[in-house]
């Protein structure tokens, strides 16, 4: 592998190679087996060295060799069963619960209906048929004898009907479904017993009872009939915070709405989410219809599920506003203070995290989950139990060299990235520039305070608003063909001018060697449907722009021929000082390239003044990827294939540009259901209160493999100063009242036995034992607001109640200590 790539192959996968250099027969698509040798390395296992000796080149691509998988009949699995584990820390259960499914078949059979809700009668009876089904099938259990209390449960509860163990067994047959319809990704073999018992109340105040788990004729019997009417009017009065409403917030929604959560005289569900309903949303947010398009998400999906369950008429509040620091006069403290627990259901890390760190703060338990793909995940944050989520995080996203898009790419993601940036700075940086000139009086002397190309961004103010702008449609045509020839042929030229197909590196070795890719100058050709898209798609988006009337429907080819043969293309000339930088690693050779304030000022004067242009505007436009007649998606495909096609890179489809450039994760209904399923089995253990970590389960799931993997969540970590511990997450000092800086000090030298040696604010340092004498002196009389106004200059927010410091301190020993943080609390 080459760039320390990864290779993330296993041992018996399959590939194929292309572009091998004295191995042609590895081109010819033979498949081959392979074995891993480490990361970076797989070895041939048919490989046949007579083939010839290698010289350079090559890319292998994985292939998914169809595999047969043979089933044994339902009679002969009953007696035999093969199981796959879907929680190893439950090695015993799936025996017993394949005989005790048998026996509550048979109970059924024979008394004409299932046992009744904790009736000790007929679960008696269930563990008698069990024993019976254990004696006839020794092997299943072996040694072991019938779990009486585990098949105790089964018969309290197998009436009952849960919407959480409905949407996991949903979301896991369902996907079950595609795989036999599709033959794609591995199917579940052969039985799989799943369990959540821990959800079970075990609180004294939900006793579970035939008295307490009977009907009383309401939407919510069956699930009365497993946790009992107590712990239901429990559900009923939470006050929960769901944060964000798509994928994963319909879900749960849904499942809330079934649950009856919120329901009761004293719940209430809050929503927000500040995104707009698309048309990709609806295959898999199914609260949503196509009429909701456009529409906010939180208000469509409140109102469905009101819909659903009429009892949360009036019971769910929505937002459209943003969780984070900007909204906290919105989602304030009392806000907070008023929640039982918070639900996530977030696309982006930065935004779990400030949810996570409100949650940490007023100690809230945080429910958190994710999808990607057939992969999902839970995670449980329970305070002063369970590590927060901010605790541990995937590490960041590759990002691609910059060098690589600007000159040297080798697959269709490059090519892709690169077009994205084509439009972003045709038709949205560009034309921002422009309104900036034309509406900010200072703006020239603004742009030569920051860094960055000034002189690139005034020269694209002057072709925008001179040599470059169009007055006619036509006009756009005419620069949408100009500007192929300058990406796809001039700035190849200039490339191949700068390092020839023959040039070597100063070390003697092929400069295009692999992973560069020599590239080929493309010759426009109007029925090529690329070619004829680049311009299509460019020209109807600067018509856009400049707000002139583009396409009405399909482009009519012949048209576009006529304008495009009136066009005189100019000779490629090449520049002969023009530097093109090789690796990320080396120094941009034209960054120290200073225009000089003289260019600079030519370049100022030339613009034409915005008085000129007084009430002139452009359009910027911005990427929307879901609308097939706005042409974004038509011209980044284009651009990017043109440029495959300089590279001999295999093109992508529309549908596969959408994908990578609209950075879309993938998400399906089957795995959306099946997460938010394992979250509501933890929302009952949070609703009874538990304290015991090992009660709670995070979740790590993959539909395609199938894999199931459940663990406790991580404690939060421990400390200590003075012989006092302390959680590292969820304590803090509290201390009520705007005190003075020296009411603090005095404080933890009496009540902690701690000598603050440092306190600070947010990045300003409030006060350190190091500072002069008449500094120090200043400032202990001053309040704590007074200090932090003093310091920072700012003032302190009406809306800010609480206020929090990180302290330095000294043990009694004179020893340097980690301690938690103070929070000041105002009112």
């Amino acid at each position: 592998m080459l760039d320390d790539n990864r290779h993330g192959l296993e041992d018996g996968q399959h590939v194929k190679f292309s572009e091998v250099k004295g191995i042609e027969k590895l081109n010819d698509g033979t498949v081959f087996k392979i074995k891993v040798l480490g990361p970076y390395a797989f070895q041939l296992l048919d490989f046949d060295p007579s083939w010839g000796k290698y010289e350079k080149g090559g890319i292998y691509t994985q292939v998914k060799v169809p595999v047969d998988i043979k089933f044994e009949k339902l009679s002969k699995q009953l007696a035999a069963p093969e199981y796959l584990y879907s929680d190893f820390a439950k090695f015993d259960r799936p025996p017993q619960l394949h005989l005790g499914f048998q026996a509550l078949h048979a109970f059924q059979e024979k008394n004409g209906s299932l046992p009744r809700p904790h009736n000790d009668e007929d679960a008696a009876q269930l563990v008698s048929i069990t024993e019976q089904f254990a004696k006839a099938s020794p092997s299943i259990l072996g040694d072991e004898k019938v779990n009486a209390d585990l098949i105790k449960e089964l018969s309290y509860g197998a009436r009952g009907d849960l919407p959480a163990s409905n949407a996991f067994f949903g979301g896991l047959v369902a996907q079950e479904v595609l795989k036999a319809c599709s033959g794609k990704f591995t199917p579940l073999k052969q039985f799989l017993y799943f369990d959540s018992l821990e959800s079970l109340p075990e609180s004294k105040e939900f006793v579970r009872t035939a008295e307490t788990c009977k009907p009383i004729n309401s939407r919510y019997d069956n699930q009365i009939a497993v946790f009992g009417l107590e712990f239901q009017k429990k559900i009923a009065n939470l006050n929960v915070f769901l944060v964000g409403s798509g994928a994963i917030g319909c879900e749960m929604l849904k499942n809330w709405a079934m649950m009856g959560l919120g329901s009761g005289p004293k719940g209430k569900i809050y929503i927000t989410d500040n995104d707009t309903i698309e048309k990709s949303n609806l295959n898999r947010q199914f609260l949503f219809r196509p009429k909701d398009v456009g529409k906010n998400k939180s208000e469509v999906a409140s109102k469905a599920v009101s819909v659903m369950n009429p009892d949360l008429t009036g019971k769910i509040e929505f937002s459209v506003d943003k969780v984070g620091a900007e909204t906290e006069h919105i989602f304030d403290n009392k806000f907070w203070e008023s929640l039982d627990f918070v639900t996530n259901a977030l696309d982006n890390v930065e935004a779990r995290s400030y949810v996570d760190r409100r949650c940490v703060f007023f100690k809230k338990p945080l429910l958190e989950s994710g999808t990607l793909g057939t992969k999902g995940n839970t995670q449980v944050v329970i305070p002063r139990l369970t590590e927060s989520y901010s605790s541990s995080r995937d590490p960041p996203e590759k990002s691609i060299p910059l060098c690589t898009l600007r000159s040297f790419p080798n697959k269709i993601d490059h090519t892709i990235a690169w077009a994205k940036s084509l439009f972003q700075g045709f038709f949205n940086e560009a034309p921002e520039n422009v309104n900036l000139y034309l509406t900010q009086p200072n703006f020239v002397e603004g742009v030569l305070k920051q860094s960055g190309d000034i002189k690139s961004i005034l020269e694209t103010i002057s072709k925008y608003l001179g040599s470059e702008r169009p007055y006619t449609f036509e006009d756009c045509i005419k620069w949408a063909r100009l500007q192929f020839e300058e990406k796809f042929s001039y700035d190849i030229q200039q490339l191949l001018y700068n390092f020839p197909k023959d040039a070597v590196t100063s070390r003697g070795e092929p400069f295009w060697a692999s992973p560069k890719r020599a590239p080929d100058a493309l010759k426009f050709d109007i029925n090529d449907e690329d070619h004829f898209h680049f311009v299509v798609g460019g020209a109807n988006l600067l018509a856009y722009v400049y707000g002139l009337k583009g396409d009405a429907g399909e482009p009519d080819k012949d048209y576009y021929k006529e304008v495009i043969s009136k066009i005189e293309i100019p000779p490629f000339t090449p520049k002969t000082d023009l530097k093109i930088q090789v690796n990320d690693s080396d120094p941009d050779p034209n960054a120290d390239a200073n225009p000089g304030n003289d260019v600079i000022e030519k370049l100022a004067t030339s613009l034409p003044s915005p008085s000129s242009l007084a009430g002139y505007r452009l359009n910027d436009v911005e990427f929307e990827k879901d609308d097939d007649t706005n042409h974004h998606i038509e011209f980044i495909t284009a651009a990017s294939n043109c440029r495959a096609k300089n590279y001999a890179i295999e093109p992508a489809d529309r549908s596969k540009t959408k994908f990578i450039a609209g950075r879309i994760i993938p998400a399906i209904a089957t795995t959306t259901a099946l997460v938010t399923g394992l979250v509501c089995l933890e929302l009952y253990k949070v609703a009874d209160g538990k304290d015991d970590i090992e009660k709670y389960k995070n979740g790590f799931v993959n539909l395609a493999l199938p894999f199931f993997g459940f663990s406790e969540p991580i404690a939060s970590p421990k400390d200590k100063y003075n012989d006092k511990v302390f959680d590292k997450i969820w304590d803090r000092f509290d201390i009520k009242g705007d005190i003075t800086l020296q009411e603090l000090i005095d404080h933890f030298e009496k009540e902690e036995g701690l000598t603050i040696t440092m306190v600070a604010y947010s990045v300003s340092l409030l006060y350190a034992s190091f500072h002069p004498p008449k500094k120090v002196k200043e400032r202990l009389p001053l309040t704590i607001t007074q200090l932090i106004e003093s310091v920072t200059k700012k003032p302190v927010g009406e809306h800010e109640k609480t206020l929090i410091l990180e302290i330095c301190c000294d043990d009694k020993n004179d020893e340097d200590v980690e301690v938690p943080y103070v929070c000041i609390h105002l009112t």
